[in-house]
């Protein structure tokens, strides 16, 4: 893969983890979801990780890829898992708030559930 691709192959894992992250542990209409949210996020990171990680890494981690890096002494093409991941995770973090949360009207509280 070129820098390009493994850019958007970045954007788009980074994506995905981060949606994920959102619409099970941290959206505030939802509440609690308990035991469900850490299942879901591993199985996205895992498949993320099948994915992309034959092809560029499948970094998602700006951090995961800065320490070999810095070990290796080599930052040649190290910008693509820096950006990556601030794109992808900043378009799910402000496409879930704008479409999903944003648009969600609240249920009445009741104490009676017939």
């Amino acid at each position: 893969m070129n820098e390009i691709q493994g850019l958007v192959m970045e954007i788009v894992i980074s994506f995905g983890l981060v949606y994920t992250v959102y619409a099970t542990a941290a959206d505030p209409t939802k509440g609690s979801l308990g035991t469900i949210a850490p299942i879901a996020i591993g199985f996205v990171m895992g498949a993320n990780i099948l994915a992309a990680g034959p092809l560029n890494g499948g970094s998602m981690n700006p951090a995961r890829s800065f320490g070999p890096a810095v070990i290796a002494g080599n930052f040649t093409g190290n910008w693509v898992y820096w950006v990556g991941p601030l794109i992808g995770g900043g378009l799910a973090g402000l496409i879930y708030r704008d479409i999903f949360i944003g648009c969600h009207t609240p249920v009445a509280t009741s104490d009676s559930y017939a």
